[in-house]
């Protein structure tokens, strides 16, 4: 895939405006007050709290995706490596499989359509509309950020590079 959320722990603040941004570019209400009054407006991307630390969580759209080889009818779906992990809902019979087998525990029962499955499908309407996904735009601290992987391994290298230099 040509990108994908990066998570910076050390700057999320757990104020969850990924998550009511996330739930809101799912619904079709056209604006933030109708989104309020929608039942089904429901978030793929779900804040934990870890060692004193908030994490975002969200699925990675692994390149192997386990829930992709695991669902018995198809339901999970990449097309190609270009596009995310998507769930096809007509497909799903709500079985969990995906659950158990992500090694995040990233899907789950989507509360307002039954027995079908919910994760992030990286707001794909946005990203063909040149967008970002919801969550990234509306992260105020930078938390999360939108970059390719050789962005995200650079930074990474630097990090460990920094670290490096301070013990000496």
């Amino acid at each position: 895939m040509k990108g994908m959320i990066f998570i910076d722990v050390e700057k999320c603040v757990s104020c969850k405006r990924c998550q009511f941004f996330c739930a809101f570019a799912h619904t079709e209400a056209k604006n933030i007050i109708e989104a309020l009054d929608d039942p089904t407006a429901e978030s793929r991307i779900q804040i934990e709290e870890y060692a004193g630390f908030a994490v975002p969580l969200q699925c990675h759209h692994c390149e192997g995706a386990p829930c992709v080889i695991a669902c018995p009818t198809g339901a999970i779906k990449r097309i190609s490596m270009d596009v995310p992990v998507v769930v096809d809902n007509d497909l799903c019979v709500g079985c969990q499989t995906c659950t158990i087998v992500c090694p995040f525990g990233v899907p789950r029962l989507d509360r307002y359509q039954g027995k079908k499955m919910i994760k992030c499908d990286m707001c794909i309407d946005r990203l063909n509309q040149g967008e970002e996904p919801a969550c990234v735009d509306a992260c105020h601290t930078g938390a999360l950020t939108f970059r390719s992987f050789d962005e995200i391994s650079l930074d990474i290298k630097k990090r460990k590079y920094e670290r490096l230099r301070l013990i000496d």
